[in-house]
């Protein structure tokens, strides 16, 4: 994974390689223009001279400025998609595991996703400065040193090989021990979070002596991980020592004894001091600390987060076995746009687990396309997961489920659209909330604020150019956005899961006959039976046994259609 971010982009490398030769350029000249300097200047009584070489020097030391700075960016450009990988696919590994059994991502999905990935965004940024940095630095050094005196090369380049050879061996047991303590982060995290959200019952209870102790064996935990952590950088410390002095004292010591003179012998000593010491140093810094975190990090969110393979889904295929929600899948997935929005359930079963009831049990239905269906029934028996099923988000225990002839899990996700109770309004535009599922014209957008009666919402906004707080908006606002979102979106297959529960009745039949006048497949898991007398037709759910007609089919033969009618209706009579 760290490979490919470094590799994916050959242009963006090439970049930074181009820039990182201009930052390193005064590591080639130090050495070079300070003994010239010093011989061919002051030395020699020529003071210009020397001035000029210092002159020179400065100048390559504003080209490296200008360099650094390109070079930062040239980094940003590769760490960024980098950081978005990893995000995407915590995300996407959070959610998979959310909708499988126990259907808990947990609090420590909550550090992978904040403190991990932008520790390792952080890392690898720093990882790939000072690794560069390091590689140009070491070979301009080497070069510029081959140029002044090559009999120096021997006293410096054999200690500095020695206490980077040093370094690296230590950095195996560095990575482990940082994983160690990313592992006991999480463990914090998550013994935190149950504290915080069972006080109430903790302290009913009183188990606050036990739930303090938990907790404080998990910071103790992570402290001692911290402990070892910083134990093991200590080594850093030794190979600077050995890498970056001793190569000065043998060059005083030895140097003179070689032939060299006071200016190689100083030129040679700003190549060791300016230039490869600051050079190691930065390496040991990052790789040391950086590139652990890095190694760590990536690896803890990996084995984590894993990519679905072949086997990851568990589906169980016979009657009465638990079903396994899809969750998203992560990389490249073949979806195939249905040729029509016709619903097909054969024999479908589904069950929240291998030793519960069948939620949904052998149901047939078919809707034509063009249908409008409306789901009914006593809370939780089964509306929404019949509603889920038909969009692919949970995978039948036996049974499939078709629309336009392809299985639910297969369909492109622009052929449907799914609002949901509690409706999802981001910060930005009205305009950016209403067209993020599919662009549309300005026309379109006033259209549909119109069509499906969100004008005065709208308009107090402060129309589809302003900013939406998220937090100012009543719930019904919310799903008032949310249904004119799915009424601009190319989906001919809609399902509203109780989508308008908080709006007034009025406004609940205005969004309807919206969608209904747009034309498509409409499914709407009812909040009030009304929905069902502007439906074509209407299935009542009770358990596992499920009834499809027309309203007026059911009110003449089911007791529960008529007792679930008489909650709303003040005369059935009237209705029938």
């Amino acid at each position: 994974m760290i490979w490919r971010a470094v590799t994916r982009e050959p242009r963006r490398l090439a970049r930074l390689a181009g820039w990182s030769l201009a930052e390193t350029l005064p590591s080639f000249l130090i050495g070079h223009a300070i003994a010239r300097a010093i011989e061919d200047g002051f030395a020699a009584g020529r003071p210009v001279a020397g001035l000029a070489w210092l002159a020179l020097l400065g100048g390559a030391w504003l080209v490296a400025a200008v360099g650094a700075r390109q070079s930062v960016l040239a980094v940003a450009a590769i760490a960024e998609p980098f950081r978005d990988e990893l995000l995407a696919r915590v995300v996407g590994g959070t959610l998979r595991h959310a909708v499988t059994p126990p259907w808990r991502p947990g609090a420590e999905s909550v550090a992978r996703s904040t403190l991990q990935v932008e520790l390792a965004r952080d890392a690898f940024a720093s990882v790939i400065t000072v690794v560069r940095s390091f590689a140009f630095t070491v070979v301009s050094v080497v070069l510029g040193m081959a140029t002044l005196l090559p009999a120096m090369l021997p006293l410096v380049l054999p200690p500095f090989a020695a206490g980077l050879a040093v370094f690296l061996l230590s950095l195996p047991a560095m990575a482990r021990r940082q994983r160690a303590f990313l592992v006991a982060d999480e463990h914090l995290a998550e013994s935190v979070a149950a504290m915080a959200g069972g006080l109430r019952d903790i302290v009913s209870c009183g188990a606050e002596d036990r739930v303090a102790a938990d907790v404080g064996r998990a910071i103790a935990a992570q402290a001692a991980a911290a402990r070892r952590v910083a134990r093991v950088t200590a080594v850093r410390t030794l190979s600077l020592g050995v890498a970056g002095w001793l190569p000065v004292l043998l060059v005083l010591a030895y140097g003179p004894g070689l032939g060299a003179s006071a200016g190689a012998v100083v030129g040679t000593l700003a190549y060791v001091v300016q230039s490869l010491a600051p050079a190691l140093g930065g390496l040991v810094e990052g790789l040391g600390v950086s590139g652990v975190r890095l190694a760590a990090s990536v690896s803890r969110i990996r084995e984590t987060t894993p990519l679905p393979g072949p086997g990851s889904r568990r589906a169980g295929r016979g009657r009465g076995r638990a079903a396994t929600p899809r969750g998203p899948r992560l990389g490249p997935r073949r979806t195939v746009r249905p040729r029509d929005t016709r619903v097909e359930l054969r024999g479908v079963t589904f069950a929240y687990g291998p030793e519960a009831e069948p939620v949904v049990s052998d149901l047939d239905l078919v809707l034509p396309e063009g249908c409008r269906l409306a789901v009914v029934g006593p809370s939780g028996l089964g509306k929404s997961t019949l509603a889920a099923l038909v969009t692919g988000l949970l995978e039948p225990s036996s049974g499939e489920v078709r629309i336009g002839g392809v299985p639910a899990r297969d369909v492109d996700p622009a052929a449907r659209v799914l609002i949901p109770q509690e409706a999802y309004v981001f910060h930005g535009t009205l305009r950016e909330n209403l067209t993020y599922l599919s662009p549309a014209s300005p026309a379109a957008v006033r259209r549909a604020i119109d069509e499906v009666g969100m004008t005065e919402l709208a308009r107090r906004i402060g129309g589809p150019s302003a900013e939406v707080n998220p937090a100012a908006l009543s719930a019904g606002e919310r799903q008032l956005i949310a249904l004119t979102r799915a009424y601009l979106s190319p989906a001919r297959l809609v399902i509203l899961d109780e989508a308008t529960c908080h709006l007034d009745p009025a406004a609940e039949a205005r969004a309807e006959a919206a969608f209904a006048r747009r034309g498509g497949t409409l499914v709407v898991v009812a909040h009030r039976l009304t929905s069902a007398l502007r439906a074509q037709h209407v299935l009542l759910m009770d358990g596992t046994r499920a009834r499809l007609g027309t309203h007026d089919e059911l009110v003449a033969v089911s007791p529960l259609y008529r007792d679930l009618l008489g909650q709303w209706t003040p005369d059935v009579k009237q209705v029938s």
